[in-house]
């Protein structure tokens, strides 16, 4: 199994071995988007199947194009609607929740840190940079970088606090996991 779909089941709470893998497969729209992007980012006859997958994906849900640079552990939750611009970099652990936009109407989209949650309705606007272990509030539109250990929200977002982000992001993939 991919070493990025196994990163994958673990930030879905499941164990990386078969019967882990096929139960979030038959149960989860979001996870099978995620197999079908992970294999056709990847080599061999894994590109090939992931070729096939990514023909049947649900493209109303998830807007993510395939070039999109998105790091091991990425947790969708409640099946989307996500978009996000191909330029954007996402890094490890990174949650995002449902009606999340990463855009630009210019040029490159944002880079985001590790082990981010990105509550609902959230829209990411332009090359922004968003830090390592941050909490982004719902429905905040962000704008301007935010730095590492942040929680921010609002509409412009803003630093709200230092207390604790990142504690919305669950079952952290590692190395050793």
């Amino acid at each position: 199994m991919n070493d990025f779909i196994k990163s994958d089941l673990v930030r879905y709470g499941s164990e990386p071995r078969f019967w882990g893998f096929l139960n979030q497969y038959l149960r989860n729209r979001a996870f099978r988007w995620q197999v079908a992007f992970r294999l056709v980012n990847s080599r061999g006859v894994e590109r090939f199947w992931g070729g096939v997958l990514w023909l049947f994906r649900n493209r109303r849900d998830f807007k993510i194009d395939r070039a999109t640079q998105i790091g091991r552990g990425l947790y969708i939750g409640h099946d989307g609607p996500v978009v996000i611009n191909p330029t954007a970099v996402i890094g490890n652990n990174v949650n995002l929740s449902q009606f999340t936009t990463i855009g630009s109407n210019e040029g490159k989209a944002a880079t985001i840190g590790d082990n981010v949650y990105i509550g609902p309705g959230v829209c990411i606007v332009e090359d922004v940079v968003i830090g390592s272990n941050v909490t982004i509030g719902a429905g905040s539109v962000v704008t301007k970088d935010i730095p590492d250990n942040a929680t921010a929200a609002g509409n412009y977002a803003k630093v709200l606090n230092f207390d604790n982000p990142g504690r919305y992001v669950k079952r952290r993939w590692t190395e050793d996991s």
